[in-house]
C-alpha cells in the first residue's frame, strides 16, 4: 500500500536519530564517572537508602505474611504476631491470623487508610486472645465470617461487635459467627459468668440481628441465660454440641423462625419438658440433634416419648437412648411406654446403708424415751391427776358464775351480798 511505503523512510530516520543520542549519552555517563568517581558512588548509595527507607506500598504483603492478590487471601499464620499487621493490603477479602500472641484486640484494630473496604472472612482462631476490646470490629463494612475459636477469652466485651456506641452504631454485617472453646482456665476468670458475658456481647443493641450461624461449641455452658438468643431473628444455625447444658427450661426459640438446624448433642439435658418441645414443634424448618445426652427415663419423660414418637425434627432419633434408672439403660426412647416409665426411687448402696443406720439410731432413741416413761410412769401418772383435778374445779367455777349471769335473781342476789 503507498501509505505503508511512504512512512518507511521517517520511521528508519528516526531510530538512527535515537541511536545516536543514546551513543552520545553514554559516552557522557563513562566520562563523567572516570572523572568523579567518588561523588556517582556517594549518590549511588543515598539513592539504594532513600528505596530501601521508602515506605511499603498499599500493594505490597506484609513481611511476616503470605499473600496471594489473584485469591484476593493474606496467611499470617503462627508467626507470633502481638498485634495485628499495620500494613495489610486494601484487596485482602480473607485474612487468616490463626497461631499468633495477640493477647488483646484494641478498638479500631483493623481501622486503615485506606480502609479494608473487602474484607469478609477474618480467621483469629487459636491467637491467644483473652480481651476483645469494644468496637474491635469497626471500619469493617463487609465483614460475613469472623472465627475466634480457641481463644481463652477473658474479657468479651458487651460492644465487641457493636461498636463503642450501640446506640450510634450500624448493625454489624457478621453472618457467621464462631465462639467454639473461648471459655478460660478457672483460676483466669473474672467475677462475672462467662455465659452472661458471652450472652451480653449477643444482645448488645441488636447488632447481630443479620447473623445466620452461631457456634458456642466445647464451652462448658452450665446454662444458657434468659432471652440469649432474643435479639438474633435471622438465625439458621446454632450449635451448641459439647457443652454442659442440663436443662434448656429458660431459653426461648420461639422468635427463631427461619432455624434450620439446632446441634445439642454431647451434653448433660436428662428431659425436655412440655414448653421446649411444643417451640420446637413449631418451628417450621428445624433439625434438632439430641444425640449423647444422659436421658433419665422415669415418669417426667412420658411427654418427651410421646412427642418423639409423633415428630420429625429430631435426626436421628432411633439412637437415643436411656442411661438412668439402671434397669434402663440402653434402652430405645421409641421403644418405651407408660408402663416402663415410674419415679419409684432407686437408692444408690451407699445412701441405702445410711438411711438403715439413721432408722436404727432413731429407733434406739424412741427406745430409750420410753423406758424412762416406764420408770417414772407414777410420777407422770401423779402429775397428770392434778391436772386433771385442777382443770375440773376451774371448769365448775366457771359454770357456777355462768348459771349466776343467766338468772336475773341470782345476779340482784350476787350483787347485794357483795354489798
Amino acid at each position: 500500500m503507498p501509505g505503508g511505503c511512504s512512512r518507511g523512510p521517517a520511521a528508519g530516520d528516526g531510530r538512527l536519530w535515537l541511536a545516536r543520542l543514546a551513543l552520545f549519552l553514554l559516552g557522557w555517563v563513562s566520562s563523567s564517572s572516570l572523572t568523579s568517581s567518588a561523588p556517582s558512588t556517594s549518590s549511588a548509595s543515598f539513592l539504594a537508602s532513600a528505596v530501601s527507607a521508602q515506605p511499603a506500598l498499599p500493594g505490597q504483603c506484609p513481611q511476616p505474611c503470605e499473600c496471594s492478590e489473584a485469591a484476593r487471601t493474606v496467611k499470617c499464620v503462627n508467626r507470633n504476631l502481638t498485634e495485628v499487621p499495620a500494613d495489610l493490603p486494601p484487596y485482602v477479602r480473607n485474612l487468616f491470623l490463626t497461631g499468633n500472641q495477640l493477647a488483646v484486640l484494641p478498638a479500631g484494630a483493623f481501622a486503615r487508610r485506606p480502609p479494608l473496604a473487602e474484607l469478609a472472612a477474618l480467621n483469629l482462631s487459636g491467637s491467644s486472645l483473652e480481651e476483645v476490646c469494644a468496637g474491635a470490629f469497626e471500619h469493617l463494612p463487609s465483614l460475613r465470617q469472623l472465627d475466634l475459636s480457641h481463644n481463652p477469652l477473658v474479657n468479651l466485651s458487651a460492644f465487641a461487635f457493636s461498636g463503642s456506641n450501640a446506640s450510634f452504631s450500624a448493625p454489624s454485617p457478621l453472618v457467621e459467627l464462631m465462639l467454639n472453646h473461648i471459655v478460660p482456665p478457672d483460676d483466669r476468670r473474672q467475677n462475672q459468668s462467662f455465659e452472661g458475658m458471652v450472652a451480653a456481647a449477643l444482645r448488645a443493641g441488636q447488632a447481630l440481628r443479620g447473623l445466620q450461624r452461631l457456634e458456642l461449641a466445647s464451652n462448658h455452658f452450665l446454662y444458657l441465660p434468659r432471652d440469649v438468643l432474643a435479639q438474633l431473628p435471622g438465625l439458621r444455625h446454632l450449635d451448641l454440641h459439647n457443652n454442659s447444658l442440663v436443662s434448656l427450661t429458660y431459653v426461648s426459640f420461639r422468635n427463631l423462625t427461619h432455624l434450620e438446624s439446632l446441634h445439642l448433642e454431647d451434653n448433660a439435658l436428662k428431659v425436655l419438658h412440655n414448653g421446649t418441645l411444643a417451640e420446637l414443634q413449631s418451628l417450621p424448618h428445624v433439625r434438632v440433634f439430641l444425640d449423647n445426652n444422659p436421658w433419665v427415663c422415669d415418669c417426667h419423660m412420658a411427654d418427651m416419648v410421646a412427642w418423639l414418637k409423633e415428630t420429625e425434627v429430631v435426626q436421628g432419633k432411633a439412637r437415643l437412648t436411656c442411661a438412668f434408672p439402671e434397669k434402663m439403660r440402653n434402652r430405645a426412647l421409641l421403644e418405651l411406654n407408660s408402663s416402663h416409665l415410674d419415679c419409684d426411687p432407686i437408692l444408690p448402696p451407699s445412701l441405702q446403708t445410711s438411711y438403715v443406720f439413721l432408722g436404727i439410731v432413731l429407733a434406739l432413741i424412741g427406745a430409750i424415751f420410753l423406758l424412762v416413761l416406764y420408770l417414772n410412769r407414777k410420777g407422770i401418772k401423779k402429775w397428770m391427776h392434778n391436772i386433771r383435778d385442777a382443770c375440773r374445779d376451774h371448769m365448775e367455777g366457771y359454770h357456777y358464775r355462768y348459771e349466776i349471769n343467766a338468772d336475773p335473781r341470782l345476779t340482784n342476789l350476787s350483787s347485794n351480798s357483795d354489798v
